[in-house]
């Protein structure tokens, strides 16, 4: 008889859900060079911007001796639309109560991070670009030694923005394809022999679905399919269905003319009637 543990066990495995995977379900019939982004964007754990980690699981406690797991437990952050338009450097909307008096109730409050204009430099692309970037992201630039560094070096759930992610997108096909500098072949080696090394981790096709949001993927897949499948006129069919019957009665005619000789001419070589040319 099982115990009554085993019994809840079996109990609450009734009242347990699998956890929903987008990728298994609408997207399953997706290429696997996009779920390796998608993972890479919205599954994967980004590093901490508005909070500092504990450097340990574990602390024990200098009095009582008692080990203690540490909660590590993220600041939940917001991403407007209008993140996507900017490069904010992993930086979003924090929602939070402020008490702006000990005499009242704590009220909502939303911290957004400082935006400003600034102009980015590509190397690989070689254009200027104006967008909207934070403090966080100038630095992230500068530490990186480079607008594209930054942008190759960190994942898809660090830099977060559809329009960061586009242009990383931008950068690597670039690269892949040579089409950096076509005017300048010295400077083109140049550059790319400084860049090619970020291009060990993507194929042809990793780079052909990096940085599509999850829409334009199922677009995407769905206009491919469609070319796929895309259905033939009947009249074609049997058009090439007639060429091939007339041109197999073509080659059996030859080829029964050319029996019908060989033989005349091996009855002919044998014939002491036949007459002599």
């Amino acid at each position: 008889m099982a115990s009554g543990a085993t019994r809840a066990a079996e109990a609450l495995k009734l009242y347990k859900f699998p956890k929903y995977d987008i990728l298994k379900e609408e997207g399953a019939h997706l290429p696997e060079s996009y779920k390796k982004f998608f993972r890479e964007w919205k599954l994967s754990k980004p590093l901490s911007v508005h909070y500092k980690p504990p450097s340990s699981k574990w602390i024990r406690d200098d009095v009582t001796g008692e080990v203690k797991r540490v909660q590590d437990c993220p600041i939940p952050l917001k991403f407007p639309p209008e993140s996507h338009s900017g490069i904010w450097g992993g930086e979003g909307v924090i929602k939070g109560f402020q008490k702006r008096n000990r005499l009242k109730q704590r009220v909502p409050h939303f911290w957004v991070p400082v935006l400003k204009k600034s102009v980015v430099y590509s190397e690989v692309l070689n254009k200027r670009m104006e967008v909207t970037v934070t403090e966080r992201t100038i630095d992230l630039i500068l530490k990186h030694h480079g607008f594209d560094n930054y942008l190759l070096q960190n994942k898809a759930c660090d830099l977060q923005s559809q329009l960061a992610l586009k242009l990383k997108k931008k950068i690597l096909q670039t690269l892949y394809y040579k089409e950096l500098y076509p005017d300048d072949p010295i400077k083109k080696e140049e550059i790319y022999s400084k860049y090619k090394h970020y291009l060990n981790e993507y194929s042809a096709e990793d780079i052909e679905w990096y940085g599509l949001s999850f829409d334009e993927a199922l677009r995407k897949a769905e206009e491919i399919n469609k070319i796929k499948n895309k259905p033939v006129p009947l009249k074609h069919q049997f058009r090439a269905e007639f060429l091939q019957q007339l041109m197999d009665q073509k080659n059996q005619q030859e080829a029964s003319i050319e029996v019908d000789a060989d033989s005349k001419s091996w009855i002919q070589k044998f014939n002491p009637f036949s007459k002599k040319t």
